[in-house]
């Protein structure tokens, strides 16, 4: 029967934030099993994230519910039936008795005005004062547990709402009303700790014209808005306010844009230069709770600590600089801010007007125990795994962006040669494991994550149908694996799933084997019963009947020899222990010891585990081996360990780092934490759908290492995952922005450039590719650019030389480097650029140096394109003018028309002067003396070879004429007095012509 046909008997909840216990994974398999399940749901729990859960007591009948207008939770607040129409009677729905517990925002937890007894005093009288039992108060988690008969409104109000407890209305409303009665407030309330009251500015119109202006963001503003019951400064509605509620918008449907790529839904590849590379932040996978801090107010009764004058505070730096200030990122992870330093205490005096800068360590997964970065390190943690991962198959796709043409990238598997993909990773890792100088956190991690490889070998891989079946040789469970030879049929279906259960015992039984030893070394060797129970937790069943043997105990050995084997053994040592107490057998004259292992033989693992803590891969463990039938599948086991999860029967999943640290760790690792990847992979193999809920929490640095900037190796595993069809996402954008700043912080710009091309493509950030790998190429031009290796990485990679080109002369130009910076504007075909510093910097020098040549190929490099370039007749083309002219007055038989008369000459001359002329008003003071001095020589040298060319042939005027044009250009002062005296001297001559 598929979920379609029990649709009408399942509960329906698609609010953002909510969840379900069961979940509706677990209603189909229930109801598929036991038909009519629904009805009598028990414990049925419904909770939101980050504000609380109502836990209904006994059966409940949640059939055809719609929990979405049923069950509401606000800020310290919940509403099941907030429609008194639609109510059913006491007992009937959800309108019964229930547990609820309601989560504290932090800022009431640990305020001064509230310790712990007035706290706990005062929900106790808030709960009796609306009808409910008061259970308890955890202040380290804010949970506020109380018990209800019925349900209406529960929550939580101070003496001011008490008051005016008729006015339904909720947190967010109450802050969205504001009284209105007249322009001026009557009353004289005042947004006290608000800027535009510190500014004497009326805060109702500010509100008003906000929410004109960006009614998006109303949403956001109001959680920031909202204020705890304690702060006792906040406005209260009238009842006659019922007309500002219009100004309440329907809240805007939650933004799902990935974080990281918010700054490039606008951009585009025309943009003039890149923008910042942009910075992760760590997920946490639960929501933020949002408090608002107190805002910006100044004393005037008190001195400052620093100018001890009113009249010069110090103000907030991001405040004064506006939006941009307040954080930013700089190349290899500098972190400028105007907050306090990183690690600082909590008596530190922060100066929000002190801007700091701080290095951000991305490089720790490359440092020893000396904490020094060990290239040799580098290579095996970054530079081997990307090597090996570019080894295999990909996937290309070759994507038109503006006017380039990029080729994205994907990893293409199958779950066939998925066994062989995680060897190779798990190869890379022990030969980083050999490399000195390691500290003991590093090698603890290595050890996680070959152990994660082999987990998601075990897991998701796919045996061929004839071929080499490994024989593991571990315990009775896998004694169907021992002695397997080579077969020549295929292997039977039913099989697969007992092999591969085989295969996960094996793993865990070797993933558990440090603690097992580390608990054994502690025992003393008389307390041989302790030893067998430690060895049991581990699977190792031939040493606990040897040591059951060694000590005489010939009975327990036999009992041993059974573990985890028939049910039938099982249920009669639970028979015979049940008669036992059914006679009234005294206990006390058996160990207590020897109790708790016929327990756990018996499976009853929570009693054999009475007193004693166990770290969770043990006890799953346990759960698998010794209270689950042996032929259970492994979705239905881990499903199993999920249910005694929720239920707070099992410990948690914690990560290797603190499961294996520390044991006050362990303890301080709560429930809003994320859990260990093996146990996020364990769901996934359980899960039947590849749209995971928990990825951007499985895939979260801290789910595999403390470190939460390191990103290297999960990166791989979301790889391999997506490309053996075991998952499908395309929202974890953090994970490959975390792993890039990884890859530049060391230097790896081909690499990172690498991971970005196997991003998916996003239809809202069509440039997202773009603009990234832009940004790394200017950013850190330096890096690739010095190593010839990187430089041809990254052309093998498909990326535009002309990229690449503008980035070299944007870094060229900024080292001063003009002429290089010339050569890299023209390869990357901008031309403007290049004719402006050609004009300005590189021209001048270039004619001081009698290179024309080089001058000469430059400018007509660019004229091919001067249509796009803006005032060329008066840039580049005054050069080619002047090279024209000059071969043309010295009849060069290669100039394009050969000025034969002297009238033609002067009138080509003095349109070059012109041209001089107004080439320097143009260019004025963006023209330095040397380019001056250029244009001077050139219209001497123009000017004398005109001159050269009057001769006996020419006529008084056209002589007189070619003197006028040289008069009029831009030549030094003594060639002036020169000519002047020439032109004298012929006008003398012509006196005395007319004379005689």
């Amino acid at each position: 029967m598929s979920s379609s046909l029990l649709q009408p008997s399942l509960p329906t909840l698609s609010s953002l934030g909510y969840y379900t216990i069961p979940s509706f994974h677990e209603f189909v398999a229930q109801e598929l099993v036991d038909p009519g399940y629904c009805s009598r749901v028990p414990h049925f729990t419904v909770g939101r994230f980050g504000y609380g859960s109502v836990r209904f007591l006994n059966e409940t009948d949640v059939r055809g519910l719609n929990l979405d207008d049923i069950v509401e939770f606000r800020r310290h607040e919940i509403v099941v039936y907030d429609d008194e129409n639609v109510r059913p009677e006491v007992g009937q729905g959800l309108n019964k008795a229930a547990e609820v517990v309601l989560v504290l925002d932090s800022g009431i937890c640990n305020s001064k005005e509230w310790q712990e007894d007035a706290l706990v005093e005062r929900l106790r009288q808030c709960s009796e004062k609306q009808g409910a039992q008061f259970v308890s108060f955890d202040r380290a988690t804010g949970e506020w547990k109380f018990l209800v008969q019925h349900f209406s409104r529960f929550g939580f109000v101070d003496d001011e709402e008490e008051e005016e407890e008729d006015i339904p209305m909720d947190d967010a409303e109450i802050h969205d009303v504001v009284e209105k009665e007249s322009p001026t407030n009557d009353n004289g309330i005042e947004l006290s700790h608000s800027l535009p009251a510190h500014l004497r500015l009326d805060p109702v119109k500010m509100r008003e014209m906000r929410l004109l202006m960006f009614p998006n963001q109303e949403e956001a503003d109001d959680d920031l808005s909202r204020k705890s019951s304690f702060d006792k400064e906040y406005v209260r509605p009238s009842r006659n306010s019922a007309q500002a509620m219009t100004l309440r918008s329907t809240p805007p449907v939650a933004r799902k844009t990935p974080f990281p790529l918010l700054e490039y839904k606008h951009g585009s590849f025309e943009s003039n230069s890149p923008g910042a590379i942009l910075m992760v932040q760590q997920h946490k996978g639960t929501p933020v709770k949002t408090v608002k801090a107190p805002g910006f107010k100044l004393d005037l009764q008190h001195e400052t600590p620093v100018s001890r004058n009113y009249a010069r505070n110090i103000v907030d730096a991001g405040l004064f600089m506006g939006k941009s200030f307040r954080v930013g990122w700089g190349p290899n992870g500098v972190l400028v801010h105007s907050g306090a330093p990183v690690g600082s205490g909590n008596d530190h005096r922060l100066l929000s007007s002190v801007v700091n800068l701080e290095k951000v360590a991305f490089d720790n997964l490359a440092r020893d125990e000396n904490k020094k970065v060990n290239e040799e390190l580098v290579d095996y943690t970054l530079v081997s795994p990307l090597n090996f991962h570019k080894g295999l198959n990909h996937v290309t796709k070759d994507v038109e962006i503006g006017p380039c043409k990029l080729t994205l990238q994907k990893l293409e598997a199958s779950r066939t040669t998925l066994s062989e993909i995680s060897h190779g990773y798990c190869d890379i890792i022990e030969r980083q494991l050999t490399v000195p100088g390691l500290s003991s956190s590093t090698r603890l991690g290595l050890t996680h994550q070959v152990m994660t490889w082999e987990l998601i070998r075990v897991l998701f891989s796919e045996r061929e149908q004839k071929g080499h079946i490994e024989s593991l040789g571990a315990d009775d469970e896998e004694d169907m694996m021992q002695d397997t030879k080579e077969v020549s049929q295929d292997v039977e279906q039913e099989a697969l799933p007992l092999m591969r259960r085989a295969e996960f015992s094996y793993w865990l039984r070797e993933s558990v084997s440090y603690h097992v030893q580390n608990q054994i070394s502690s025992l003393n060797e008389s307390h041989y019963l302790q030893h067998i129970f430690v060895l049991l937790t581990g699977r190792q069943l031939d040493e606990a009947v040897q040591q059951a043997v060694s000590k005489g105990d010939v009975r327990l050995a036999c009992l041993l020899g059974q573990a985890g084997g028939s049910t039938v053994n099982r249920s009669d040592i639970g028979r015979q222990l049940d008669i036992w107490r059914n006679k009234g057998l005294d206990f006390s004259f058996i160990e207590k010891d020897r109790l708790r292992l016929y327990e756990l033989l018996a499976g009853n693992i929570h009693d054999a585990l009475h007193d004693i803590k166990l770290d969770w891969r043990r006890f799953l463990g346990l759960l698998m081996w010794y209270k689950l039938p042996p032929d259970t599948s492994l979705p239905l086991a881990f499903q199993t360990y999920k249910h005694f999860l929720d239920e707070g029967m099992a410990p948690f999943p914690v990560p290797l780092f603190i499961d294996e640290g520390p044991s006050e760790k362990a303890i301080s690792w709560t429930r809003d934490k994320h859990f260990d990847i093996s146990f996020y992979l364990m769901l996934l193999h359980a899960s039947e759908d590849t749209e995971f809920r928990f990825l951007k929490t499985m895939f979260s640095a801290f789910s595999s290492t403390p470190d939460p900037l390191d990103y290297h190796m999960i990166w791989h595993h979301r790889a391999v995952l997506e490309a053996v069809g075991v998952i499908n996402s395309n929202d974890l954008h953090i994970l490959d922005m975390g792993f890039v700043s990884q890859l530049l912080c060391l230097g790896k710009c081909h690499w990172a450039i690498y991971v970005v091309l196997h991003l998916p493509v996003h239809e809202d950030y069509p440039y997202l590719h773009v603009n990234l790998i832009r940004e790394i190429l200017f950013q850190y031009c330096e890096t690739w650019s010095s190593d010839e290796s990187q430089y041809q990485f990254i052309e093998d990679l498909g990326i535009p030389n002309e990229w690449m080109h503008e980035a070299l002369a944007v870094y060229y130009n900024y080292i001063g480097d003009l002429s290089k910076t010339l050569e890299h504007f023209l390869q990357c075909a901008n031309w403007q650029k290049a004719h402006t510093i050609f004009m300005t910097s590189v021209a001048h020098s270039l004619f001081l140096q009698a290179k024309h040549t080089e001058i000469w190929r430059i400018a007509t490099s660019m004229e091919d394109h001067k249509s796009e370039i803006e005032n060329w007749e008066l840039g580049a083309g005054i050069y080619i003018s002047f090279y024209w002219m000059r071969n043309s007055l010295q009849g060069d038989a290669n100039a394009m028309t050969e000025l034969d008369s002297l009238q033609s000459k002067n009138a080509a001359c003095k349109e070059f002067v012109s041209q001089l002329n107004v080439s320097l008003a143009f260019w004025d003071s963006r023209l330095p003396v040397d380019a001056r001095v250029v244009y001077s020589k050139m219209a001497g040298e123009i000017c004398d070879m005109l001159l050269s060319a009057v001769g006996e042939g020419a006529t008084r005027e056209e002589q007189f004429n070619c003197f006028n044009t040289a008069f009029s250009a831009p030549i030094p002062e003594d060639l002036h007095s020169g000519h002047l005296q020439d032109a004298v001297y012929l006008f003398t001559s012509f006196l005395s012509e007319i004379a005689t």
